[in-house]
């Protein structure tokens, strides 16, 4: 299956657990199971709603009956009434219904991973949404100059996250393997306050979360895209870019708590076929007059520079001279990059293009817990075939910390993948 996440208005984790949630078959399941993990005070509910005429849902996380909000703010304001009390979590204070502040409960990082993986649940879903809260510790941890280990969680904010990424996570597992794509995300702009303060949008743990992904700001004013809900992304999504063709069977709307003069959502289309079908670019050149070391170090280099595959073939060129044949397969936006790249690193004076239609297998990344360490696992589906192999730079990896052979590793990882 194939999943391309829709991220005009951002991303938040309820947003992302709505859409997800219009997708799935036993939607009175998946409230089921989220209400019985025994997560304290967290309950999970959904309602229907409708944004500038377009229909979705709304999922509701409240704990001890506190929801989260985010105040969002044109003009930077000051904001001294927070400065002497910093609470590390998300951007947005928790209010119950009276207006009075939330109880003040704090909790650590290591308090978290201890209550999610003491949650009823799949181990797999548990170690992705371990995967998850790490990313977002890690990126609360570098802003505030803080050891991941000493972090202190506002009680409502951290259970709040650990319900929108354990659910999202379970989401995932009961819809089944996927691959996962999205557009650039739209930040918002202006500013937000928080517990400590008030920040410029997006927030700073979530431009850490987000580095390397395609972002926009934009005219509206506030925060569309939560620390939660990049994390989220960052984790699941293997691709940002246009939405590539695909057959779609389902659309998922996810809506926002705010209302804006545009559909305040984040929309999900899913397409169930067996197997994908793309399009690459084949870039191919004659060489006769490369030393090994150099055409070595052009394959690397083109990988590098985002080439899906790169590799050569013994020929025999005019007058009989024993060359090769460099053949370098790419997505059609990194054609002009890696025609460039091969002109500058190699001594051809000229490339052969060719337009490749493929079909392909779904394929979807988890990982696994082996006796070595965390391994990632790549599994294809389609055509009546389901495939799974590690991934080998984790292997490896994992061979040279532990001093074992990689075949040892290899094994204890397909002996828990195939038991």
């Amino acid at each position: 299956m194939k999943l391309f996440l829709d991220c005009q208005m951002g991303a938040s984790g309820d947003m992302l657990m709505g859409a997800l949630f219009e997708l799935l078959p036993g939607q009175s399941l998946f409230l089921q199971r989220m209400n019985s993990l025994g997560l304290p005070g967290v309950s999970v509910t959904a309602e229907s709603m409708t944004k500038c005429g377009l229909d979705g849902t709304k999922i509701r996380v409240t704990v001890s009956g506190v929801e989260e909000t985010s105040v969002d703010m044109p003009d930077p304001v000051s904001d001294s009434s927070h400065a002497s009390h910093k609470h590390k979590n998300q951007p947005g204070k928790k209010q119950d219904d009276s207006g009075a502040p939330a109880p003040h409960r704090h909790y650590s990082y290591t308090d978290i991973c201890t209550l999610i993986q003491g949650l009823d649940l799949a181990e797999n879903v548990k170690t992705q949404a371990l995967d998850v809260y790490r990313l977002l510790g890690e990126a609360e941890s570098a802003v505030h100059n803080e050891p991941l280990e000493t972090l202190s969680f506002h009680e409502v904010g951290a259970l709040d996250a650990v319900a929108d990424i354990v659910g999202c996570c379970l989401l995932f597992h009961m819809l089944g393997p996927m691959t996962v794509t999205a557009s650039p995300v739209h930040v918002g702009a202006g500013f937000v306050r928080c517990a400590h303060g008030v920040l410029p949008v997006p927030a700073p743990a979530t431009a850490a979360l987000l580095k390397d992904i395609p972002i926009y700001g934009g005219s509206i004013k506030a925060e569309l895209c939560t620390p939660t809900g990049a994390a989220l992304l960052r984790h699941f999504v293997s691709r940002f870019g246009e939405m590539e063709p695909m057959a779609v069977s389902k659309i998922g709307c996810g809506m926002g708590t705010k209302d804006f003069d545009r559909p305040n959502c984040l929309r999900a289309f899913l397409s169930d076929r067996t197997a994908s079908t793309d399009t690459v670019v084949e870039i191919s050149c004659n060489l006769d007059d490369m030393t090994p070391e150099a055409l070595g170090y052009a394959t690397t280099y083109l990988m590098d520079k985002g080439a899906l595959d790169v590799f050569t073939t013994p020929i025999y060129m005019k007058k009989n001279r024993p060359a090769v044949l460099l053949t370098c397969l790419c997505r059609p936006e990194e054609k002009d990059i890696l025609t460039q790249s091969i002109l500058e690193q190699t001594t051809t004076f000229g490339v052969r293009l060719m337009t490749r239609r493929r079909d392909v297998l779904d394929v979807t990344l988890e990982t696994v817990e082996t006796p070595y360490g965390i391994v990632r696992v790549k599994t294809g589906g389609g055509y009546g075939v389901t495939k799974s192999k590690p991934e080998y730079e984790d292997v490896r990896a994992c061979a040279d910390r532990h001093g074992v052979p990689f075949q040892t590793v290899y094994n204890a990882v397909m002996a828990v993948i195939a038991p």
